[in-house]
């Protein structure tokens, strides 16, 4: 028999909850920059694919936003459904852009310059919303918050949205291949569209760190339930 956990302890949940704030605060300042350079830098060069990388940093903030709005309270779990309802939406609306979007430039909708500001960004997300993204999945599965795990996805489809996008200029610029953007675009926005349903309906973990197991209950299938088994990856 393996001994139950009981949770992270008051002292450690308040450290989490600092964390989370920090990480969540950290994550809006880096896509607020984002979405300045990446919108700009799209307008000059007249790629869709920047512009719509610039606007996914718009809803990640408005995601990172309900998650800092959520844990501004001193019972954050109170504010849970509403935070995961908002993070739900904000990925909706990405999925539908992103799909609007790669239609566009499927159809010919004009033709994106080189842009080296553009590689840089992508690049450079590439390496660092990977870091945040794990930080933050990380501590909210070991407090059991739903809607912190739901906004580290959300930084994660940002991460898989920088590869499409450094994908799609780099291929563009060297062979000229505008449809490859676009197609691996609406792989994206089927992705996001998984998660938020998950996030809907409050499957991105579990509400909160269980004291005893509960057999009629039900099984919660992501690794936040274990959060010690997760961690020791």
């Amino acid at each position: 028999m393996t001994a139950i956990s009981l949770g992270p302890t008051p002292a450690r949940r308040d450290a989490l909850r600092r964390r989370i704030r920090l990480l969540v605060a950290a994550t809006i300042t880096y896509n607020v920059i984002e979405a300045v350079v990446a919108i700009t830098a799209g307008t000059l060069a007249s790629s869709a694919a920047l512009v719509g990388f610039g606007l996914d940093s718009v809803v990640e903030v408005a995601s990172a936003t309900a998650v800092a709005w959520q844990f501004s309270a001193t019972d954050h779990q109170a504010r849970e459904k509403t935070a995961l309802r908002i993070i739900a939406i904000s990925f909706f609306a990405l999925a539908a852009y992103v799909t609007v979007d790669a239609a566009r430039t499927l159809l010919g909708a004009g033709e994106a310059e080189h842009s080296t500001p553009g590689l840089v960004l992508a690049a450079l997300s590439l390496v660092i919303m990977p870091v945040l993204s794990y930080a933050q999945r990380r501590a909210g599965r070991e407090l059991g918050s739903a809607s912190a795990v739901a906004d580290s996805k959300q930084t994660l489809l940002c991460t898989y949205l920088s590869a499409v996008l450094l994908a799609g200029l780099v291929l563009n610029s060297a062979f000229g291949w505008s449809w490859a953007d676009p197609i691996a675009a609406l792989v994206i926005a089927a992705v996001a569209v998984r998660e938020g349903r998950e996030a809907w309906r409050g499957d991105a973990c579990c509400a909160a760190p269980a004291r005893t197991p509960s057999p009629s209950s039900g099984q919660c299938g992501d690794p936040c339930c274990s959060p010690a088994r997760d961690d020791s990856r």
